[in-house]
């Protein structure tokens, strides 16, 4: 890593509470690090985990989420919903082979200005010392970028928003039989959910661009032919993947362009 590298910094920041503790560091002279790049929002619980990804495919080193403390959120309960994206958001990173350490969420009130600076400060220099992304995760600049659009998608899985966004509910109020549901297997689950659609995206942008076997594939993804050949299956049922032809004694398989 180059001595002069300086991060790119992107900052989600809530309108009520935290861009206006930013507001006030700025009216009251305090500095921050010019490497954070400000998104002024309404809620915190307005940042999607889509943005987030965006934001590191457009070469955002870190992102840091602020929104207003807990309990204090002008939108009631839009800051526990960040704090439920935030969470999934670093699972993915980290299941995905980033850092989950260049995405951080945290709280700031409109008369904490001088916390704000410090916050920015801290998580720049963080930043820095993990390096440009992809370094210190020692991946390509083509592997790094086919993960985490393949992560993106991931985040827009139906099944997956549906689990984040009911959550709470079903920690508090239960299912629809009433019985309530405990944090550790709802970890379980969102994690089974995570990596299963991660790997069902990795291996359709592989066959985006090419026939492969589930050898091929499976050497790709560092998985083993059994667990490829399950997805495999399950994707041509629904109609994402086709055989196109065999070689030697192996099927190859293509992506099918999904309609618009």
């Amino acid at each position: 890593m180059p001595r002069s590298f300086e991060p790119e910094i992107v900052g989600f920041l809530c309108n009520w509470c935290s861009y206006a503790g930013a507001d006030l560091a700025g009216v009251s002279r305090i500095s921050y690090p010019a490497n954070l790049k400000v998104i002024r929002v309404m809620c915190s619980g307005r940042v999607d985990p889509v943005m987030v990804l965006e934001a590191f495919l457009n070469q955002a080193d870190g992102v840091l989420v602020l929104g207003c403390h807990l309990g204090e959120c002008h939108y009631i309960s839009g800051n526990y919903q960040a704090e439920r994206k935030i969470k999934m958001t670093r699972k993915l990173l980290q299941k995905i082979g980033i850092n989950p350490n260049r995405l951080h969420l945290d709280w700031i009130s409109a008369a904490e200005g001088e916390r704000f600076a410090k916050l920015a400060e801290w998580f720049t220099s963080q930043v820095r010392k993990l390096g440009p992304l992809g370094s210190s995760e020692e991946l390509k600049e083509n592997e790094l970028k086919e993960r985490l659009v393949a992560a993106r998608q991931t985040v827009e899985n139906e099944k997956v928003r549906w689990m984040v966004g009911k959550e709470r509910e079903l920690m508090e109020m239960g299912n629809v039989y009433g019985e309530r549901v405990s944090q550790n297997l709802l970890d379980f689950l969102m994690d089974k959910n995570l990596f299963d659609e991660f790997v069902k995206n990795r291996i359709y942008l592989l066959l985006e661009k090419r026939a492969l076997s589930v050898k091929d594939i499976a050497r790709k993804l560092g998985l083993s032919p059994r667990e490829v050949l399950r997805r495999i299956a399950k994707m041509e049922d629904r109609g994402l993947i086709a055989m196109t032809d065999v070689e030697g004694w192996s099927p190859r398989y293509k992506a099918l362009k999904l309609s618009e």
